[in-house]
């Protein structure tokens, strides 16, 4: 009797503590997620160095690959080495990171700073939050990962304002400083909260019994599941991060908005960016990965469809058709981390989830310059949404293909 109340006292407490390492983690994510408030710095960066638009997104793009690449060599790692140790490394490189953009005295140093040391870092520390979560939840772990990963989205709602506050009050290179001293301290401190779950005797041998948890990284790679998973992934983050970098400008040029009304909107957009990471991580959950890549392309395919096909200037149409892309840029960023613990296990997560994030880092590379090449050769951000129009369709036939299950014959 007394053997099953400290079991049951046991599992009371550890249900209690994934909670809270969810919200640990969120809190940790929206730190993180500042990239992309990089929109708030880019004017101010041009100002104080002199140099143009194209220039400015370099620290932003750079950012982004080395978030990927870094995510990709520490995968491994991650499976092995405490979480803690890699989340105090990875913090620790964003805040400095941060701290040397206030010292820098050229642009080349914010490349090198910003978007190579504070980037590696969030690529560092960005994976084993994840790994923590997914170990603790057999059972709605879409729903965990969507509700960890929202802080990513939430993050631009949150720590834009106050990257401008701190802008109108101390400058840029005060701001770099200010911002990057509160990483370094609160990004690792939170990290020491988070830790893996206990390996019973009963976990070890299902692992061990598990043909699926044992495959090598090529096995992995070269299942038609992975390739469906990842070049959908390719497809959903393309969109996303393509109409996340211009939506301002589709208001102002496609319907005649405000700059501020499209700057207050974009706020609406990043809540909708997060909400799409929970609800699509208990869609994942609830009826499979398939049918969530489905869904998540119809709606791009509509929203799309309502701007490029439909002759209007309505701002109901706008705010519509970008919440429901930007929401499906964060599902995407759910769908693709709860899939791949589902096909492969949870022995190799970091591994094989940090080679399939290098989808992200190549739907970065398409899809912010194709929008800029698309307004240049056509005279239209309209024209932007062809392209999305066309991938959305092949993104549905991908999944249908590789994706859904295999029906058991009887």
């Amino acid at each position: 009797m007394k053997t099953n109340k400290k079991i049951k006292s046991y599992s009371s407490h550890a249900s209690t503590n994934k909670w809270l390492f969810v919200i640990l983690g969120m809190v940790m994510f929206i730190c993180l997620g500042t990239v992309y408030s990089w929109s708030v710095l880019r004017t101010p960066v041009e100002e104080y160095y002199q140099i143009d638009a194209s220039m400015s997104g370099l620290p932003y793009l750079v950012f982004l690959l080395m978030y990927t690449a870094s995510m990709v060599v520490t995968g491994k790692l991650t499976d092995r080495i405490n979480p803690k140790i890699m989340i105090m490394i990875g913090g620790i490189l964003v805040g400095v990171g941060w701290i040397l953009s206030g010292l820098a005295v050229s642009f080349n140093m914010i490349i090198l700073s910003y978007g190579f040391i504070a980037g590696s870092g969030v690529g560092i520390a960005y994976g084993p939050p994840i790994k923590v979560i997914s170990s603790w939840f057999t059972e709605k772990r879409g729903i965990a990962l969507g509700i960890l990963l929202a802080g990513f989205g939430l993050s631009p709602l949150i720590t834009a304002p106050i990257a401008k506050t701190l802008l109108n009050e101390y400058g840029l290179k005060n701001t770099f400083i200010v911002i990057g001293c509160f990483f370094l301290i609160v990004v690792p401190v939170l990290g020491l909260f988070l830790k893996k779950p206990k390996v019973t005797k009963d976990n070890k041998r299902k692992m061990k019994d598990s043909t699926i948890e044992q495959q090598s990284l090529m096995q992995v790679i070269k299942h038609i599941k992975f390739k469906g998973l990842w070049l959908c992934f390719v497809i959903g983050a393309s969109v996303g991060l393509m109409i996340i970098g211009i939506s301002s400008q589709i208001g102002e040029e496609l319907f005649g908005i405000d700059s501020n009304t499209t700057a207050f909107l974009i706020s609406i957009f990043a809540v909708f960016n997060a909400l799409g990471r929970p609800l699509f991580g208990w869609i994942t959950d609830k009826y499979h990965p398939y049918k969530a890549a489905v869904i998540s392309f119809i709606l791009i395919l509509a929203s799309s469809s309502f701007i490029y096909l439909i002759n209007s200037d309505s701002i109901i149409i706008y705010v519509i058709a970008l919440s429901i892309i930007w929401l499906n840029l964060g599902a995407w960023l759910s769908i693709a981390p709860t899939s791949i613990a589902m096909y492969f296990g949870e022995t190799h997560y970091s591994r094989n989830y940090g080679v399939l994030f290098t989808a992200y880092g190549i739907g970065a590379v398409i899809g912010t310059p194709l929008a800029g090449y698309i307004r240049t050769q056509f005279g239209s951000y309209q024209y932007v949404f062809l392209p999305i129009i066309i991938l959305s369709i092949i993104g549905i036939g991908i999944a249908l293909l590789t994706l859904k299950p295999k029906q058991v014959s009887r």
